[in-house]
């Protein structure tokens, strides 16, 4: 059996079970049809031998016996055997049926009991005696109708057992080939799955069925182990991105410190070999780029820190004063340059850390001093977005402006931008700036960008979301204060 497929099992037990039960039910119902037609037949012969086939006085049998107009059917076998030795007898049947055990029965009633006929051939008979003081009668009766009747039920249960095993065999076969159709489609899934396609599923069907409820487990399995399967590729193309990441950072940032370090190393050598004629020149030299490496490292760490997702301070911050104390730091910086301020009053207010979000402002300051010319003015705005709730802070020049390459990686560690952009009096910087305010607004849970065209200026822009009403109710009144 282990190696029939089930759909067959299933059928040929489906009909053997039918099978055995039309088998009994045939076999009680064939014997109690025929003992019910026994029992007619005596109840006809006991009626018989009681009241028309009953011996009787023989001065009376020719007017009232078996012999008068009230003849017995013909199907019957009658012998009355009278007092006076005047035999009776009535058989139109042509067979005669064997009475030797009924007649040497000395017993007054015998039977109904089942003899054979005389004659080869023919049928079996239902014989009963009964005596009284006037003689003796013996009524029998063939059981060819019996039999007929008998022969004809098994027939007929037969062919309705046969009619009813093919339908109910195809039918079960049918059933079982629908009932098992998403078995084969879980295989089908199985085999392409196995084959590499995560995305196959079998189709859904109901979940009140074993097949339909296994189908859905089936589904939610193949669900779970393709999630599974995607986070452990994301797991992998994030570990190799940021391996691949760090790999730059690590060598951006070994050039960056290089250069420092080697500057200090040449006017050291230099000092040591004599070879310097002002001392004063060279120890400013080697304070600036130690300056300079001193601030790179600030920076890598400030980075580090934030990328350590560590928790930062939240407290509400006025935007306007805060951009108006960045300019005026830029303006004592670079008192050269132009640099204006569009900010509303009464301020609005966000949640954050102030000095972070200081830093978000010089940095774009700086950037937008560093990488313009000393004639193009710069305009610092803050905006209000009761729409969106955010609070908007842009640094806006009218320089040379950035191609679409340099948009896309404005905000990549270590970049610098296309040398068509003028360096002012701060330099060129490490090319951290705009990253640690990529950085820092990520940790405000705000947004950053730039809008630029070739030729038309940059506008650097950061969202943040707004404090709410009450808060920044609050936060005025205890400012104002």
């Amino acid at each position: 059996m282990a190696r029939i497929p089930l759909r067959i099992s299933l059928v040929v037990l489906a009909a053997l079970l039918v099978v055995a039960g039309l088998t009994v039910s045939g076999i009680l119902v064939s014997r109690a049809m025929r003992e019910d037609l026994f029992r007619r037949v005596d109840s006809q012969l006991s009626a018989a031998v009681q009241t028309w086939a009953r011996p009787r006085d023989p001065k009376l049998a020719n007017q009232r016996g078996p012999a008068s107009a009230r003849r017995p059917p013909s199907n019957f076998y009658v012998r009355v055997a009278l007092g006076e030795g005047v035999m009776v007898r009535s058989n139109d049947s042509g067979f005669n049926p064997d009475v030797r055990s009924v007649e040497d029965n000395p017993a007054e009633h015998v039977g109904p009991v089942t003899v054979p006929s005389v004659e080869a051939g023919g049928p079996e008979w239902r014989v009963i005696k009964s005596s009284n003081p006037h003689g003796e009668s013996i009524v029998a009766m063939p059981l060819t109708l019996v039999d007929e009747t008998a022969s004809r039920l098994v027939r007929l249960q037969l062919t309705v057992g046969i009619v009813v095993i093919s339908l109910m065999s195809l039918l079960s076969y049918l059933l079982v080939q629908r009932s098992l159709r998403p078995l084969r489609r879980v295989e089908e899934t199985a085999h392409a799955i196995a084959e590499g396609d995560l995305d196959e599923r079998v189709p859904e069907s109901s979940p009140h069925t074993e097949v339909g409820s296994l189908a859905n487990s089936f589904n939610l399995m193949l669900a779970r182990i393709q999630e599974a399967f995607a986070a452990v590729e994301a797991s992998e193309r994030q570990a190799r991105a940021s391996e691949e990441k760090m790999r730059r950072f690590v060598a951006d940032a070994g050039h960056e410190l290089r250069t420092p370090l080697t500057s200090i190393k040449g006017f050291a050598e230099l000092y040591q070999q004599g070879a310097v004629t002002d001392a004063d020149d060279a120890f400013r030299r080697v304070n600036d780029e130690a300056t300079r490496m001193s601030l790179l490292v600030s920076d890598l760490m400030m980075l580090a820190h934030l990328d350590a997702d560590r928790p930062i301070e939240r407290a509400p911050v006025k935007v306007s004063e805060l951009a108006l104390e960045a300019v005026h730091s830029a303006l004592a910086a670079a008192p050269d340059r132009i640099v204006e301020l569009e900010a509303p009053d009464p301020s609005p207010v966000v949640l954050g850390d102030h000095p972070r979000l200081m830093q978000v402002l010089r940095n774009l300051i700086n950037n937008a001093v560093a990488h313009t010319p000393p004639s193009a003015s710069i305009m610092v705005s803050v905006i209000e977005n009761p729409a969106s709730h955010t609070v908007r802070m842009q640094v806006a020049d009218d320089g040379p402006g950035l191609t679409e390459e340099d948009k896309k990686r404005v905000f990549d560690r270590f970049f610098r931008g296309d040398s068509s952009r003028s360096r002012g009096a701060n330099g060129a910087g490490n090319g951290l700036g705009l990253s640690i305010v990529s950085a820092l607004v990520a940790a405000h849970g705000g947004q950053v960008g730039v809008d630029s065209e070739p030729g038309h200026g940059a506008t650097f822009w950061v969202d943040l979301p707004a404090a709410s009403a009450a808060v920044g109710k609050a936060a005025y009144q205890s400012v104002s204060s």
